[in-house]
């Protein structure tokens, strides 16, 4: 009885952020160790629907740069970065858009449609909704800085109750032009804010952003963020997912989540529930 009980509160306590969130579009950039582990895969995708199937309207953003790196190495095409950024040749953003867009986005599509959900994979060429600039004056190669968005298509699509899956490739805008190779954490932070999305999460393989202490920061403002990144409290591969956020913030998203992906149903701890698991950044 107690367990049933414990049930009931559960989504007694989810009730209130359903009918907060309810006709909300929240944005979560989907990769790390969730995207690679079959079972977490399958908790992604339960979340996901769960999250359309009470009004919530999520938008999936995924990046791939791991089985990029994969294919690339086993087709002998070496990969440089510089600064932590892919320089992609016009040969790698051949496997750029055939892992991104041929493979990732279609599996996580067929996920979400295997648990009743109507989701449609797209990248930024659909509808040529998503366009961008060389990085850098061309040092990068075929990665790009996003330029414009144009939300008309996934706003067509949410309106169908559609959930849009989202490569995080860009149109070059020239005819024949292969396209451009996003970041994936700037490409969700970019469509977040054009969407006037509530929320953005995402999804890591970090608790969220730690002290220098290694405590978790539960809550942070912009200028608390900045002064963190300032004194070397958040480095490394965090500096880009805390840039990610302060950009999706400063663009009008009202809180921006760094969460632990590796935690089952993360998304739903962090969006229904009163504690969260993860670091939210707001201004």
């Amino acid at each position: 009885m107690k367990a049933k009980t414990d049930v009931i509160q559960t989504l007694l306590e989810a009730l209130p952020y359903i009918k907060k969130f309810r006709n909300q579009t929240v944005v979560i950039k989907y990769g790390g160790s969730a995207q690679s582990s079959d079972e977490l895969k399958a908790k992604f995708a339960q979340d996901i629907v769960l999250l359309h199937t009470v009004g919530i309207r999520p938008v999936v953003i995924h990046g791939g740069g791991a089985s990029i790196t994969k294919l690339l190495d086993e087709l002998d095409i070496h990969s440089k970065f510089v600064d932590g950024q892919r320089v992609t040749s016009k040969e790698a953003m051949r496997i750029v858009e055939m892992v991104l867009s041929g493979e990732i986005n279609k599996e996580i599509v067929a996920l979400l449609n295997s648990q009743g959900a109507k989701a449609v994979g797209i990248s930024g060429k659909d509808g040529n909704f998503m366009e961008a600039t060389a990085r850098g004056n061309g040092e990068f190669g075929y990665t790009g800085d996003i330029s414009t968005v144009d939300t008309t298509l996934i706003d067509n699509m949410i309106a169908d109750h559609f959930i849009p899956v989202i490569a995080p490739i860009a149109s070059g805008g020239a005819v024949g032009h292969p396209g451009y190779n996003i970041n994936a954490d700037l490409a969700a932070s970019k469509i977040a804010a054009s969407l006037h999305a509530r929320k953005i999460l995402f999804l890591t393989d970090t608790t969220g952003v730690l002290d220098k202490e290694g405590e978790l920061l539960r809550t942070l403002d912009l200028q608390e963020t900045e002064a963190f990144k300032r004194d070397g409290t958040i480095y490394g591969g965090m500096v880009p997912k805390v840039d990610a956020c302060i950009e999706a913030v400063r663009g009008g998203v009202k809180k921006a989540h760094i969460i632990d992906g590796r935690i089952e149903h993360s998304l739903l701890l962090e969006i229904l529930t009163s504690r969260g698991v993860g670091t939210c950044i707001e201004l």
